[in-house]
């Protein structure tokens, strides 16, 4: 009988219609939010992990601006570059 009651009442009927409209039916339902959000987690970790590379990279490029060592090693390791009396030999493991 009280559930009866409170079915027909018009404000419980428009307030569930309203809810369902809500979280399914618009263009910014609970679901399509819920998703927005964890692309922008994903985005976020990405940014942070690029941020990360370009400070090493800076880092990286310094000292190899103000070293010759380690100019000289990256061009052997990277390029396969030599002096002039070498021979360079490349070992492939598999």
């Amino acid at each position: 009988m009280f559930l009866l009651k409170i079915l027909k009442n018009k404000y419980f009927l428009t307030s569930l219609a309203i809810i369902a409209w809500l979280l399914c039916f618009d263009k910014n339902d609970v679901f399509t939010q819920w998703d927005l959000i964890q692309k922008c987690k994903k985005l976020e970790k990405e940014r942070d992990y690029y941020i990360s590379e370009i400070q090493s990279n800076k880092v990286w490029l310094n000292e190899l601006q103000t070293n010759k060592k380690s100019l000289e090693t990256f061009a052997r390791e990277k390029y396969l570059m030599k002096r002039d009396n070498e021979d360079v030999f490349v070992f492939v493991t598999k």
